[in-house]
């Protein structure tokens, strides 16, 4: 470890709150068997770390960073997360980006709450693909990894924010019957942004799969609708 890494380290550390870390480890269904077993925390808050991350980008490389998220502490690996987001919107060239984005797909094992992934699928990965051929997605939903299927899904919002709704739709479809509550509410919350931008292409999605899809994303997914259309949905009279 070199001596920025154990400066950025020992900056993040500083704010450590150990009331706030074993809540944070409940929070995170750190226990045997739940999702995020095993995670460590300093119980650091959110706005602490975007401003150590605003602090460091710029001094760590890519290389640094790649190693900080095999980091055990799970506030570590998240502000890791937001410094690779920030040098890849810092970056002035299409190859400096295409290094990010490799380094986040070599990560993708250590990318791994949702609280990670949300804060960076979209706008690294999503936001690449955005010109490209995007069927990596398609790839990534399909296979037997929870936090790898929720990068797939939240990395279509950033074509959702350009009025590009094939992407999500085409994974929503893959993963609408996946059996975990994360996925569920991912979808649901992705279809939901579709439906604040294009309400009907939403409706139209979910009149054939309403009926079948869990309940958790579907209450996600119509969350924004006129009542009357909402209950409708909820009772299954469409």
């Amino acid at each position: 470890m070199n001596k920025v890494q154990t400066a950025f380290l020992k900056a993040l550390q500083s704010y450590e709150d150990r009331e706030k870390a074993i809540s944070s480890q409940r929070f995170f269904r750190t226990g045997p068997g739940e999702y995020g077993e095993g995670d460590k925390f300093w119980g650091l808050t959110v706005p602490v770390q975007r401003s150590v991350s605003r602090e460091y980008y710029h001094r760590l490389t890519l290389l640094d960073l790649r190693q900080l998220l095999k980091h055990e502490v799970h506030e570590v690996r998240l502000t890791t997360v937001m410094m690779l987001v920030l040098q890849y919107q810092k970056a002035k060239t299409e190859e400096a980006r295409a290094e990010v984005v490799e380094v986040f797909m070599e990560s993708l094992v250590h990318i791994n709450n949702w609280d990670l992934v949300d804060t960076c699928a979209h706008l690294i990965l999503g936001d690449w693909l955005l010109d490209k051929d995007w069927s990596i997605l398609k790839e990534l939903a399909q296979k037997d990894h929870l936090w790898t299927q929720r990068i797939a899904m939240i990395a279509t919002f950033a074509f959702i924010r350009k009025g590009v709704y094939q992407p999500t739709l085409e994974i929503a479809k893959i993963l609408l019957n996946h059996k975990h509550d994360l996925i569920h509410k991912a979808v649901g919350w992705m279809l939901r942004e579709v439906g604040n931008k294009d309400y009907q292409t939403e409706y139209d999605f979910l009149l054939p799969h309403y009926k079948t899809m869990p309940r958790t994303m579907l209450r996600y997914a119509i969350e924004k609708f006129r009542e009357p259309i909402r209950q409708a949905f909820l009772k299954g009279t469409l």
